[in-house]
Order: structure tokens, then sequence, then C-alpha cells
């Protein structure tokens, strides 16, 4: 259970909060690349961070993310013309180009200097793995930029999907590390889903009272979840949380890996990134429409926008019949659902003085600890963890063990990533 002053540091990511600040210091996904396709296309709303923000690629592709409302009277820049190097106004012409800077003012005289005083708040961007990512934080205290194996991957090993979740970012993150409830909630999904029916991993599920060892990793937590397995063994499903609101899932079979970002919109919404990746061999192309379908952990999304066509303004396709049948275990089809129609079900932000906490979520207790004193130990000048690009260069695993071995020690080289090589899984 946690405090009322404890919940809302942990939720409030706004500027001007501990969180927010700590959140600002990281690198940030922001877009897909394909949402900004081509030099001068239509520019983007932005929401991150509870900032109104707009990104646009320029005449000569440079790539911008500005305060989304004109220094003059509070145009929407969003409405702008995107033409001949920078975005205009429509209003009355005033025009800034990448970095926040403003180029044109009509109705001053150039040798005023009225323009050169001018400028809105802007934010670095790279793009790369198919991901647009910000750095929002002091330009003096950049970090290294991001080390996940996939952003380096050929892109035809890589799916990226992301979704609109009516939720805080941290019950949506805190759902990522909770194995306990993959043998509940998603156990219809695991006989029946194409990327996981038949595996091994989906038969030893059926423990559904896992054991788990948290150990602190350089960047996060290792999330040890064991069940009993065969005979005198363990079957073991290692998660990685890093910080500050990543999620890898432990793999089935010869299935790709996959990793999740909780990235805030403000405090009651959050984009959920997915991001699925094979080390050593590109997707099938059954694969890819399996995930374009809704499969795996990924969703359909009403078209032009982010937002999933199954959502609480439908009751998330409840079939009741198929909850009773064991179809779906809570009557919700597709694992991405299952999970943000529980954690939607919270609230936008879930009131954690009221819960009532056990072993198994001893992996949340302790990633909020880091949270919450990474952002106290900001305040007081201290770097905080999972800033340096070998921090995101782990993995994901799932495997046996004999009873008595621990993961840690026996596992580690499959808890990181090594290029070319075969992720651990069964």
């Amino acid at each position: 259970m946690a405090t009322q002053e404890q919940n809302d540091l942990l939720t409030q990511t706004g500027p001007g909060t501990k969180m927010g600040a700590l959140l600002r210091r990281f690198w940030i996904p922001i877009l897909l690349s394909e949402e900004l396709p081509e030099p001068d296309c239509p520019p983007v709303r932005v929401k991150v961070l509870s900032e109104r923000l707009l990104a646009f690629r320029d005449t000569s592709g440079n790539l911008g993310l500005i305060d989304e409302f004109c220094a003059h009277r509070g145009v929407s820049l969003w409405f702008a013309r995107n033409e001949e190097g920078g975005i205009r106004c429509p209003y009355h012409g005033w025009k800034y180009n990448t970095k926040g800077e403003c180029l044109e003012v009509p109705s001053e005289p150039a040798e005023s200097g009225f323009c050169q005083r001018i400028r809105l708040t802007a934010y670095p961007l790279v793009e790369k793995g198919g991901v647009i990512w910000a750095y929002m934080g002091p330009p003096e205290e950049q970090p290294e930029f991001p080390g996940f194996e996939w952003l380096d991957l050929p892109a035809s090993h890589v799916y990226i999907s992301k979704r609109w979740q009516e939720s805080n970012y941290l019950q949506a993150m805190e759902g990522g590390i909770d194995s306990a409830h993959v043998s509940f909630l998603h156990s219809g999904e695991l006989h029946t889903d194409k990327l996981h029916a038949g595996t091994k991993g989906a038969q030893y599920q059926r423990d559904r009272m896992p054991k788990f060892e948290v150990v602190d990793s350089s960047g996060g937590l290792f999330i040890g979840a064991r069940r009993n397995g065969g005979e005198n063994e363990y079957y073991w499903r290692v998660t990685q949380w890093i910080m500050p609101w990543y999620t890898m899932v432990p793999p089935y079979g010869d299935n790709a890996l996959n990793g999740h970002a909780w990235v805030p919109i403000d405090d009651g919404n959050n984009f959920a990134w997915t991001f699925t990746y094979h080390p050593t061999r590109p997707l099938t192309e059954e694969e890819v429409q399996t995930m374009k379908a809704g499969g795996g952990i990924h969703t359909n999304l009403i078209p032009g926008t982010f937002h999933p066509v199954l959502n609480m303004r439908n009751d998330y396709g409840m079939d009741r019949q198929a909850q009773k049948e064991g179809l779906y275990y809570s009557g919700i089809p597709g694992i991405a659902m299952q999970d943000a129609s529980l954690q939607e079900s919270m609230g936008p932000i879930q009131d954690r003085t009221k819960e009532n906490l056990t072993s198994t979520d001893n992996a949340i207790i302790m990633a909020r600890q880091r949270l919450r004193k990474a952002a106290i130990g900001l305040e007081q000048g201290k770097v905080p963890a999972g800033l340096k690009a070998d921090a995101h260069k782990v993995r994901s695993a799932s495997f046996v063990l004999p009873v008595g071995d621990a993961f840690q020690e026996k596992m580690i080289d499959a808890l990181t990533a090594l290029p070319g090589v075969h992720h651990t899984s069964i």
C-alpha cells in the first residue's frame, strides 16, 4: 500500500513535478517514423508528459519538435503550412524553424530585430529504428542514445506498434512486470493465439502459483517468475524492467522477443508502445500479418488513429459466453486489450492507498521504490540509473533449470543481448 503522497509523486509527470523531471532525463519514443513520412508533410500534434507540442519534417528532411502554439496570439501550429524550410502560422504568417527560432514576422520590418527576439520551446529529435525519439531534459544533461538491440536490426526483423491507453502510465507499466496474471488473464490466448499456442512455455503456465525472485540490474530489475516444470526442475520466465518505463516480455518457443514502453501523454493517458523483434531472422509474413490483425501482444486500431477498436465505450467486446467457456478468461479477446481493459478499469490514476499487495507484487514494489528514489535523488544531484546505452542491452528469457539453481547465476548470458545470437526460450 502506498501513501497518497507517494502515489502522487509516482504518477504526476507534468512540468515542475519530481517524476516529470526524472522522465525528461531519458530519450522518449514519441512518433513512428511513418507519421512524418516525407519533407514538408503535414505536422503532427504530440502531447507528452502533459506538454502540447508539434512535430514536423521540414523541406530538407530535418525533424523539429516545438511548442504547438504560435508566440503571436496562441494559434495552434497544427494548422500551419509546412513549406520552404519552416512552418508558417496561417493566421498572420509568423514562421518557425525546427529549432523553434522565428524566421519571419511579415508585419514587422526586418531591421527592427523583433523576429530575433521570438523563440518557441524546442526539443532535439533523433530518428532510429523506425521511431522518432525526443529528449526533453536539460541540454547539458543529454544522455547516451538508447542501446536496445532492435534499433540496429534490419527492418525485416522488427515490427512496432503503439496504441492510446486511457490510464496513467504507472498502472500500465506495472501490468507489464506482473508475470503472475498471465496464468489467469491470458490463459485462453496461450492455447489459441498463433504466437503462443503449442509452446512448452504455454503449457507450464498452468501452474498458477509462481514464486518470484527479483534482482537489481544496472538499469532496473531482473524479475524471475518460477513455476513447476518437470521432475526436479523449474520453469523460469525472466522479465526485464528498465528505467523508467520499459518492460521486456519473456518469449515462447522460436517466437520473437517483445518489449513495451509506457509513455505518459498526460497523467490520465499513455501511449503503449510494443516492439516485436527477432535477433537472428526476419519475421515471417504470417507473424507480421498476425500482429497486424491484433495477434500476439498487438491490437487492432480504429483506422487513422491510435485508439483501439475495443475500448471502454464498447466494453472491450466483452463476450460473457466466451468467458464462461474459457475461450477468453476475462471474456475479452486479445492479450493487449485484456491487459488494457483491467488497467483502465482502475480509473485514470489508480488509488494505491487502497491496495493489498502480496509476494507476487515484489517486482512492482521494487520498481516503485527505484522510481521514487531516482526522482528524489535527482533533486539532490544524483544521476539516475538506466541512462547508459549498456543498460538496454539485455533480453528477457524463458528456460528450465534444476531445482536449487539460481537463474541470475546460471543464466546471466541468456539475459544479455549478444548480436547474432539466438535468444533463450522454450
